[in-house]
């Protein structure tokens, strides 16, 4: 197996620059301090990237995607993450053959 020169370039650059955002956050963090405001910031962060990755696919996906998007979301409502998860693959996975 041999490793590309340019994708072993990508990896490296992928890794530098997710370093460098990192201590440039904890910096400005330093600087401007914690509070409430930053806090909830901070932690609608997770959601807003998830929701982000995951939307395209649902709406670009086709009927089995979507359908499987929204038994997802009725599962996540009321049941635990694992559970959700499980429920969420499974219904794809189904949901894909059955379109196939």
């Amino acid at each position: 197996m041999s490793v590309e020169m340019s994708n072993l370039l990508a990896i490296v650059g992928m890794a530098l620059a997710t370093w460098a955002t990192r201590l440039a956050g904890l910096g400005l963090l330093g600087l401007v301090g914690r509070n409430r405001v930053l806090e909830s910031a901070l932690d609608a962060v997770p959601v807003a990237v998830l929701t982000a990755v995951i939307a395209p696919s649902i709406v670009n996906g086709g009927p089995a995607t979507t359908i499987a998007a929204a038994v997802t979301v009725i599962a996540a409502i009321r049941l635990p993450l694992l559970a959700t998860v499980v429920i969420g693959v499974a219904s794809v996975v189904v949901l894909r053959m059955l379109f196939a």
